[in-house]
């Protein structure tokens, strides 16, 4: 099968969806597949010469992100796709590639689908200027107007996919579920040595005794990462070993040092700011317990990363995780910020259930490998183009996915 990637993020950016996009082309390459990627041209290091990506003049997004934006020049694309014999775009993005992608498709007489990476509702308020003014209406109506062009979407959780059904929104357009997953061949080539472990720990001043919860993700208020710290300082508060690191950074980087001091100035709170994936396992590895406050993900990579590390998960109820995260299996799902405080304060003094609640998450992430993330997206590839130029059934299709993998 001869496909094409769409997506404004890619490296260097770092991202989930950027992993996805790397992980899905090298994954489908490997199958057998011929796969060109369409996207972004960031820094002149990042030019590339690889035949089979095809990047275009862009800009910085700005707003407080790492992203460019780009709206290709049609004709040298198409000429482009043309060569390459493309049968199916997949798109990865909501703006100009994306539209790019749907554009071609259609020039071109081939089907298009888009993976619905981002819950935009939640996020355009935090980014946008005037956000806050503009009613979610708005931004759902777009949204509307711009996935129902797809041949089918794919959906990374039952939570994404519930979105889009709802009444006000696109509930007969086609969307199958094909959940993130990990290579772990990637993230997790090696293990870090006891040695490495304690090096690090020391690096940030915890002893080797402490109790550490850790965060790894954009710092912005998206993420709710206010209403998290707020929960670790009562944690931290109840037990001096209890300690918290923050690894990534964003627009509330600062603000979230501000609110911090104090932490800061005891050593019970670190921000360790930005750490290349490759290097994020051993924060991982190094600590015992992940928390998040977020209610604004689709489904969660850094989620099935801590488990990979074999860390238990404290999150706050929301769909999201309903796949991944168990209460009282592999974790805790909270009702409130107060009930998250109680649930990490009694599982950091229990380390028999920590351990068996790291065992029942490496349990969980054999549901999620990257092999059958990608057969899950053949399937879907398969089923788009046996129905184009007709749209795919997707309760069938879902039930051949559950079926099948």
């Amino acid at each position: 099968m001869n496909i094409a990637l769409f997506s404004d993020s890619y490296l260097p950016t770092k991202s989930g969806i950027v992993t996805v996009v790397v992980q899905l082309r090298e994954q489908l390459i490997k199958a057998g597949h011929n796969v060109v990627l369409v996207t972004v041209q960031t820094t002149p290091e990042f030019a590339t010469d690889d035949p089979d990506i095809y990047r275009t003049k862009s800009v910085p997004l700005g707003l407080g992100t790492d992203q460019f934006l780009s709206i290709p020049k049609m004709k040298p694309l198409i000429k482009f796709l043309k060569e390459k014999k493309i049968d199916i775009i997949h798109c990865h993005t909501e703006f100009g590639l994306g539209k790019a992608g749907l554009k071609a498709a259609r020039k071109l007489g081939i089907p298009a689908i888009c993976t619905t990476h981002t819950m935009w509702v939640l996020f355009y308020k935090h980014y946008l200027p005037c956000g806050k003014l503009i009613p979610p209406g708005i931004i759902n109506a777009i949204l509307n107007h711009y996935y129902k062009q797809f041949d089918s979407l794919i959906g990374v959780s039952t939570k994404a996919r519930n979105f889009f059904k709802q009444p006000k929104m696109l509930p007969n357009q086609p969307s199958a579920i094909v959940p993130n997953a990990i290579d772990r061949s990637k993230f997790q080539a090696t293990h870090i040595t006891a040695q490495e472990r304690h090096e690090l720990r020391a690096k940030y001043g915890f002893a080797d005794d402490d109790k550490i919860m850790l965060f790894v993700g954009r710092v912005g208020e998206e993420k709710r990462v206010f209403e998290l710290l707020e929960v670790c300082k009562k944690v931290c508060a109840a037990n001096p070993k209890y300690k918290m690191i923050f690894v990534g950074n964003g627009p509330a980087f600062e603000e979230m040092q501000n609110r911090a001091a104090e932490n800061i100035a005891n050593g019970s709170i670190v921000f360790a700011g930005f750490i290349e994936w490759v290097k994020v396992h051993a924060f991982y590895e190094s600590c015992d317990l992940f928390v998040t406050t977020s209610l604004s993900e689709m489904h969660s990579m850094t989620i099935l990363e801590a488990q990979l590390s074999g860390l238990p998960i404290v999150v706050r109820n929301d769909e999201s995780y309903a796949d991944c995260v168990f209460d009282g299996v592999n974790g805790y799902v909270t009702q409130s910020e107060d009930e998250m405080s109680e649930k990490i304060i009694s599982l950091l003094g229990d380390d028999k259930k920590l351990k068996e609640f790291g065992q029942a998450g490496l349990e969980t992430t054999k549901k999620f490998t990257i092999e059958t993330h990608v057969n899950k997206t053949v399937e879907v590839y398969n089923q788009v183009l046996k129905a184009y130029p007709n749209k795919i059934n997707d309760e069938e299709v879902n039930k051949i996915l559950k079926e099948k993998f």
